[in-house]
């Protein structure tokens, strides 16, 4: 909590003033160009990967970077209500959604520690007939127990999944049609910093910058 401390001290004393103009036009309202979709994974950085300020980005951040599929309940529905409010209040033009490797939220939780993390089970539950998919392509194609090959293809899927659900939002695909809004896929990897995006063309995710 100390380094917290000390570093909320220098940010007010030193890092503060450094945007301080920007911080004073955005003092009334913000107004992103971007909603980010990510991990809550602490070696995910949205403004630290795509080099922005305060205000050009509304973030939604959650276990394993899920778009669940749009609908309405009696329930709290925390990043259903933050995307709603991206697309429809904000009116954003870009959606990025980033996924990562060694995704914790996409590894499969053991009963032991889904009996301390029911909600989290629950919440990941969302991925089952995605591994379940990628298990029987493992199988069909003789790579059973290639468990980094598996989570590489299970956290890939899942940001296609993510995509394919985004889509299932009010007015979203007519928005794309109509190039009102842009969605972009992402794979970041961790440990090189790497950043690929999916195309949805050929199937396959592309060095960002190389996707035709």
């Amino acid at each position: 909590m100390d380094k917290l401390i000390k570093g909320a001290l220098q940010f007010m004393q030193e890092g503060f003033n450094e945007h301080k103009n920007l911080f004073e036009n955005l003092k009334e309202e913000q107004n992103p160009h971007t909603l980010f979709v990510g991990c809550a994974d602490s070696r995910v950085l949205p403004n630290l990967i795509t080099s922005t300020l305060p205000g050009e980005l509304f973030v939604v951040r959650n276990i394993a970077n899920i778009i669940p599929p749009y609908r309405i309940k009696d329930e709290y529905l925390a990043s259903t209500a933050a995307i709603e409010y991206a697309l429809y209040a904000l009116k954003v033009q870009n959606v990025v959604i980033c996924g990562h490797s060694n995704c914790g939220g996409c590894k499969d939780i053991n009963q032991e520690k889904a009996k301390l993390l029911p909600n989290v089970s629950k919440w990941v539950s969302q991925l089952d007939e995605i591994k379940q998919q990628v298990d029987f392509t493992l199988e069909l194609n003789h790579y059973e127990g290639q468990h980094g090959l598996r989570s590489w293809m299970i956290e890939k899927a899942n940001i296609i999944n993510s995509y394919n659900n985004l889509l299932t939002y009010p007015n979203v695909r007519q928005m794309v049609e109509e190039k009102k809004l842009s969605i972009k896929a992402w794979y970041f990897l961790i440990q090189t910093g790497e950043i690929f995006e999916y195309c949805e063309e050929n199937g396959h995710f592309m060095p960002l910058g190389e996707k035709k």
